[in-house]
This record gives structure tokens, C-alpha cells and sequence, in this order.
């Protein structure tokens, strides 16, 4: 039996062991982590269906991608594009408008670190997603495949090279002015990075909103789904967390966790009883010298459904202390 047939033969261990980088595929095809879940389980079952055909004229990573491609280009056929607010051709907001929500927008998603795996760090950045998410869903594809995963999008797509060539000469067009680069993106953080997120939790904790925003570039961007407002700049962020933000101090307690290879946060509210519920998911990020950080954009997510993807507690006791995590930074952890 070849190493391809015992790939197959063992298909538990086969999709143990492409499940976390097909889900950071299917995600940014699709920009939603409970979408891409379900495509990864319609690929692996297409693909358990069609082991037996399988002839080897590829590896079984490249023909799952392959598969996994094919489900979610089928899956995107006719929906629209997921964005963020800023995404949507509005203005920023200023400060004393009333903030409108939009729950018929399909709006993007954060994915948790710990369900994927990515051999491109800057791929999977939220930014990146979002600007995937302006592309025709084939554009999409080929871009992803070529530039990301460097393969060959002809064979994965089973279409020309001209046509790639055509389809990824357009997708670079669109992304040129939207797309990071690897220089962005550290797998650890930095001491000053580190005395940053420990401030703005604590600032969060009292309420102390400037010093909040005293941890903001000057044209930092705040962002919302499902509310299509959004807010440019320290001033307007600080009317927004004063007087749009209901809680007061020691009533929003913060668990740290990561989305997106990003640092992010599970903000909760404290209830009329005493106890916290989730409030939002907040992803940053940052902006300049890692040893002089500064937070550049924060995507605050009010889907709660968010905190329980990640692993996240869905209440604390009313005698939780952001000082005192002890038992519950176990709990809060996301799954391996």
C-alpha cells in the first residue's frame, strides 16, 4: 500500500491532520468561521465518497484542497460579499449621530487562532479576509491559491493558465491598495505590546475612556457589526465608548484570547443580577514600532455566538475580578 493509500485508508487521522488548514481556507474564501466549519465537513465528506476514485495524480493535501476549493466556489454562487462597516461605501460617523444596525447584512466574522493553521501569517489577518471579500469569489480562488498557498491555481481549478493569469492580474488590481505584507505580522508580542493590552483592559475595567483612547493612533478606526457605523479618530471613539457604551465602572471585565493573528478580546457586561454575559469580541490592531505600540483599528463583534467559537466563558460569577482570573483563564482558553 502506497503513503497516499494509507492517507485514505486512515481517514480519522486524515482529517485530523488537514482539518485546522482547510478551515483557514474555507474562511477566507468564505469570511465566516461557522460557514467555513461546515464547508471543511462537505469537503471531507465529498472527499470519504471519492476516496476509492482517487488514482494519485496529485497529493491528497492538493486534491482535498482541490475539493475544498470546488464546495465552497458552489457555496458562494449568488451571496453576497461578507463585509465590515467601513466596507460598505458609508462615511465614517460622527460623534452624537444614532448608531444604526443592519442584521440582513451577512457581515464578516473573526476565526479564533487556535482552529487554524496557516503557513502564510499575513493570510489570514482580518484586514487581508476583508479585502478577499471585495473579489468575485473565482478571483478569490485563484488569488488565494497562487499567492497564498504558491500553487498552481490551473490544476486546483481545472481551467487555463491564461484564465488564472487573467483572474489573478484583476484580483492584484483590486487588492494593491488593501493588502498587508509579512513585515506586519509577529507571532509574539512585544514587551511594550504586551504593558499595552494589560492597560486597556484595566481602562476598560474602570471606564476610564481616555485613557482608552490615549492607547489609539489619531486616525484609529472603530468598527461594530451588525452596526454599519463606524468611527474615525480619538475624539469620535471617545464620544462613542462615553455615551454609547452602557456600562460604568468595574462592570466590563475583558478575557484575552486571539483572533486572526491578532490580539483580541472577550468583553463581557455586567447584568442587573450581579453577573457578566458576552457584550462583544473585540479584534485589534496594531500600528507602528512594536516597542512603541499603538492600537490602529479595533472590529468590535457583537455576535456572542463569537465567544463560545473561541472558547470563551458564556457568564461570569458577579464576584469576578479582572485580577483575579484564577479558574476561569483555564475555561477561557481555545480549544486545541
Amino acid at each position: 500500500m502506497t503513503t497516499t493509500d494509507d492517507e485514505l485508508a486512515d481517514f480519522p487521522r486524515l482529517t485530523e491532520r488537514y482539518q485546522r488548514e482547510l478551515l483557514a481556507h474555507c474562511y477566507r474564501m468564505s469570511g465566516s468561521v461557522h460557514e467555513a466549519e461546515d464547508l471543511v465537513q462537505e469537503t471531507l465528506l465529498r472527499a470519504w465518497k471519492a476516496s476509492a476514485d482517487f488514482q494519485g495524480r496529485s497529493s491528497v493535501r492538493t486534491w482535498l484542497y482541490r475539493i475544498a476549493t470546488n464546495v465552497c466556489l458552489t457555496n458562494l454562487e449568488g451571496r453576497p460579499r461578507r463585509p465590515l462597516p467601513s466596507g460598505i461605501g458609508t462615511a465614517d460617523q460622527p460623534a452624537g449621530d444614532a448608531l444604526e444596525q443592519d442584521h440582513e447584512i451577512t457581515w464578516l466574522e473573526p476565526v479564533p487562532d487556535a482552529a487554524v493553521t496557516v503557513a502564510e501569517r499575513d493570510s489570514i489577518r482580518l484586514a487581508f479576509v476583508a479585502a478577499l471579500q471585495h473579489l468575485p469569489a473565482k478571483q478569490r480562488a485563484v488569488l488565494i491559491l497562487r499567492d497564498v498557498l504558491r500553487w498552481s491555481a490551473a490544476e486546483a481549478l481545472d481551467t487555463t493558465v491564461a484564465a488564472v493569469n487573467s483572474a489573478l492580474q484583476r484580483a492584484h488590481a483590486q487588492m494593491r491598495t488593501r493588502a498587508l505584507t509579512e513585515d506586519t505580522v509577529a507571532d509574539e508580542l512585544t514587551t511594550a505590546q504586551r504593558q499595552l493590552l494589560e492597560r486597556y483592559t484595566e481602562a476598560f475595567w474602570r471606564k476610564d475612556v481616555d485613557t482608552i483612547v490615549s492607547m489609539l493612533t489619531a486616525e484609529a478606526v472603530w468598527e461594530m457589526p451588525p452596526f454599519t457605523s463606524w468611527f474615525k479618530g480619538r475624539a469620535n471613539i471617545a464620544w462613542l465608548i462615553g455615551n454609547e457604551c452602557p456600562g460604568g465602572s468595574e462592570d466590563m471585565p475583558m478575557i484575552e484570547t486571539r483572533a486572526n493573528g491578532q490580539p483580541a478580546f472577550g468583553l463581557y457586561m455586567r447584568t442587573p443580577e450581579g453577573g457578566f454575559v458576552p457584550f462583544q469580541l473585540q479584534v485589534l490592531q496594531w500600528d507602528g514600532d512594536p516597542d512603541h505600540p499603538e492600537v490602529a483599528q479595533v472590529d468590535a463583534f457583537f455576535d456572542t455566538r463569537l465567544f463560545e467559537t473561541f472558547g470563551l466563558p458564556m457568564s461570569l460569577p458577579a464576584d469576578y475580578r479582572p485580577d483575579r482570573p484564577a479558574g476561569v483563564a483555564a475555561s477561557a482558553a481555545p480549544p486545541a
